[in-house]
């Protein structure tokens, strides 16, 4: 009996895939555990494996087909002593009723493009993908305590998602969704999001003076959860100047006495590295800032699960340092070294960079002296770091020079209200002027 290969998902949340690769052919035999393809979604790129043993008899979508929906079936194996040309491919080309565990392919992550929510985004203009609407959870908890069905509102976010002033506009009458398939529908559905139109804004600019860069799915998944992260969270900043004279001088302390790993010194701590402690922490110290949000419920963390941003071409990745807290600084900077490497040449698993309480953004490297940065959810902070800069300061009463750096950190107000805010970012900048307290 033949065997299909379908679809995998790479989340439980994935509702389709683009089929980057086939390596194998038909009439190809392959083993259980042999690579037999490529899939990429927005944000990674999988090997599918085949599960059993067989000769591929059909592949039924193409290498470069986008948009294949999970559990389609994309190939047919002919059993061992079956006839390939006896296998029947007729109904093979309609989605799978579910995943075959046992007989169709498993996926395995081995690349990523771009960090952030696993969920998938449906294209412009549509709030809904088959049965499942997409809407931000404050859409969603508003169309709940009113009794609105979000199927029939038309969503204006990105890629189509139902926000918060849709589901106003249809307590109000003014955005109910027309019947699928109505002329109505079709213009709605097509579209652009509020503000002005792709054609307007090329038209302000003349002919043959730029060029056009399609967005890829890392520029895509950015968009979308940056900009649900600004619609939907409440958020205020708090900036602090913090000293780095000690720092500076215990990390050239520490460093020195690094010991020497085939011949080069076995760790080099950078002052991203003390930042990335103090914040964990300082989230220790104030137990109540280490939180998230949801619907129903703030979550409190016992450990600091700290994200560092990281630039990749093109985009950003922010991979999580678990249990910074408990971690010697080599290890932390071990560690962010690795990830960082890895996030730029797109190797980062998932679990990688999911998740996390707070994160850290430095852009002190390129001169800038301080700026904020947008709360990723499920993160309630994230503290934006600026250059180490001498500059006058008083010590002991009198007038000194020291290198002072500038902290910001943006807080969701939703899970650390004022006080607490600038409790966690005292107690950072205590870590940060008093970092021996990092290594008791």
């Amino acid at each position: 009996m033949s065997i299909t290969i379908t679809m995998p998902a790479l989340s439980p949340t994935m509702e389709e895939g683009n089929l980057a690769k086939w390596l194998v052919k038909e009439g190809d035999t392959v083993s259980a555990g042999d690579v037999i393809a490529e899939i990429e979604t927005d944000k990674a790129t999988m090997e599918v494996e085949a599960v059993d043993e067989g000769t591929v008899a059909k592949i039924l979508v193409e290498a470069g087909t986008e948009a294949v929906k999970v559990n389609a079936v994309i190939a047919v194996l002919a059993e061992e002593g079956e006839d390939v040309a006896d296998v029947d491919t007729s109904g093979a080309s309609a989605p799978a009723e579910a995943p075959k565990a046992d007989t169709a392919a498993t996926p395995e992550p081995v690349a990523t493009e771009a960090g952030g929510n696993d969920e998938p985004q449906p294209a412009a203009g549509s709030a809904s993908s088959g049965d499942r609407v997409f809407a931000t959870p404050l859409a969603r908890r508003i169309a709940e305590q009113k009794g609105l069905d979000l199927s029939a509102v038309s969503g204006s976010g990105p890629h189509g998602r139902i926000v918060k002033a849709d589901v106003e506009g249809a307590q109000a009458g003014s955005s109910a969704k027309a019947p699928a398939g109505t002329p109505e529908a079709t213009k709605a559905a097509a579209a652009p999001a509020p503000g002005m139109s792709d054609a307007a804004t090329l038209s302000l600019f003349e002919e043959g003076s730029f060029t056009s860069k399609p967005h890829d799915g890392m520029r895509k998944i950015i968009a979308a959860r940056l900009t649900e992260s600004t619609q939907t969270v409440p958020s205020y900043n708090i900036s602090m100047d913090c000293l780095l004279d000690e720092l500076l001088a215990l990390r050239a302390q520490i460093n020195a006495a690094a010991p020497e790993l085939d011949g080069k010194p076995s760790y080099k701590l950078s002052v991203n590295d003390f930042i990335v402690k103090a914040m964990a922490m300082a989230l220790q110290a104030v137990p109540d800032a280490n939180a998230s949000w949801t619907s129903t419920a703030r979550i409190y963390h016992k450990h600091s699960d700290v994200g560092v941003a990281v630039s990749v071409d093109d985009g950003l990745f922010t991979p999580i340092v678990r249990k910074a807290e408990m971690k010697p600084l080599s290890v932390i900077s071990a560690e962010v070294k690795d990830m960082a490497g890895r996030a730029k040449s797109k190797k980062l698993m998932p679990d990688e960079y999911q998740g996390g309480v707070t994160a850290v953004s430095n852009l002190g490297m390129f001169g800038v002296t301080s700026f904020t940065s947008i709360i990723n959810p499920p993160h309630a902070s994230i503290v934006s770091i600026g250059a180490g800069t001498p500059q006058p300061v008083v010590k002991d009463g009198a007038l000194a020079v020291g290198t002072v750096m500038s902290a910001t950190f943006a807080f969701d107000h939703r899970v650390i209200d004022g006080a607490l805010g600038a409790e966690l970012a005292s107690a950072f900048k205590g870590f940060i002027e008093h970092p021996m307290r990092m290594l008791a």
